[in-house]
């Protein structure tokens, strides 16, 4: 393990007033955000989607690296050009989606455990060669009534240990996602209760498996209340209660925290993301690896138009720029209307 290198590649990620793409939908997910905007899903068309982004280099200018599905990570664009090759030539950093997604836990009805740990030592050194300097593994905690249970965190936790070790092993930097959902009714204070265990779980697994902590990047979930809850916090306190909550559960010698979006709003995403970098006092860098909060605007300028590519990455660009300054701080409601 050269972990100086593993340490660099981190630092990139998370380097200030840039972000991560995540772009690692799955073809089934994919294919609900495609009927949305009245798309068919054909290989082609998610080349054509993909490629139209990769190929923005203003809004890429705001992306330090992009997460790739597998499928994705081994097309070529529409002239030839490996699709790694457009995201390396943007400057930004190739990465690759590693895990299977997820299953039922046997012995915890309602919860899961994520697959892809078999065979994950013989594909990593083929994303590697590929270009993938980085990887993602996503485990998934819902809270429910008497969930989540400590076995089902211990499962999720140890698995995504397992996979950081592996991916330090390659050369290749472990992206650590435990999400706690945001569907459901639970409070705020509920979120702040369930995301501090998985997060002291997940350091836990990380320091038994001797997995190197300057070379990862953490990807949690933000402290906010569940979309059906009666009350929904404030920007101050999301950010305050999340902060908070990483304070005391993640150790500073991880380089940066590249939050994802959950299904929270594109603009309420880089609200919370803005106000907690205005706020500070943290140790590591705070950025956005965002899917949904970045893809949302341009998939619907796009719609599958040919025509529309130049509009579509107007969009992404917006996008990117807005989450860029919330990285720094210097995002406002003023600034996202006038850049609209």
């Amino acid at each position: 393990m050269n972990l100086a290198e593993l340490n660099r590649i981190a630092e990139a990620m998370v380097a200030p007033g840039r972000g991560i793409l995540a772009a690692d939908e799955s073809t089934g997910t994919i294919a609900r955000r495609f009927e949305a905007i009245g798309v068919q899903n054909t290989e082609t068309n998610r080349r054509d989607y993909r490629e139209l982004m990769f190929r923005a280099k203003p809004a890429m200018d705001y992306v330090s690296g992009v997460i790739l599905f597998d499928e994705t990570i081994w097309q070529d664009a529409a002239d030839g050009t490996p699709l790694v090759r457009l995201i390396e030539d943007a400057g930004s950093i190739p990465g690759i989606k590693v895990d299977e997604g997820i299953e039922a836990l046997p012995g915890f009805p309602g919860e899961t455990v994520t697959r892809g740990l078999d065979g994950l030592s013989a594909r990593l050194p083929k994303y590697h060669a590929r270009g993938a300097r980085f990887a993602k593994w996503r485990a998934v905690i819902d809270i429910a009534d008497a969930m989540p249970t400590r076995g089902a965190i211990a499962a999720n936790a140890h698995a995504l240990a397992r996979y950081a070790g592996l991916c330090q092993a390659n050369g290749i930097v472990p992206i650590v996602e435990p999400e706690v959902l945001m569907d459901g009714a639970h409070s705020i204070d509920r979120c702040f209760e369930v995301t501090e265990a998985v997060l002291k779980a997940t350091f836990d697994a990380l320091f038994e498996q001797r997995v190197q902590l300057e070379g990862i990047v953490l990807k949690p979930n933000m402290v906010v209340a569940g979309k059906k809850a009666p009350r929904q916090a404030g920007v101050d306190e999301v950010a305050e209660k999340t902060i908070t909550c990483l304070k005391i559960t993640v150790p500073s010698a991880v380089p940066g925290i590249a939050y994802l979006s959950g299904g929270q709003s594109d603009e309420d995403a880089t609200a919370h993301l803005n106000r907690m970098n205005q706020i500070g006092g943290f140790p590591w860098k705070m950025t956005f690896s965002y899917g949904r909060a970045l893809q949302a605007a341009p998939q619907k300028a796009w719609s599958g138009r040919p025509e529309n590519v130049a509009a579509a990455q107007r969009a992404f660009l917006h996008r990117a720029r807005m989450n860029g300054l919330a990285s720094l701080g210097r995002w406002t409601p003023d600034v996202e209307k006038a850049a609209a």
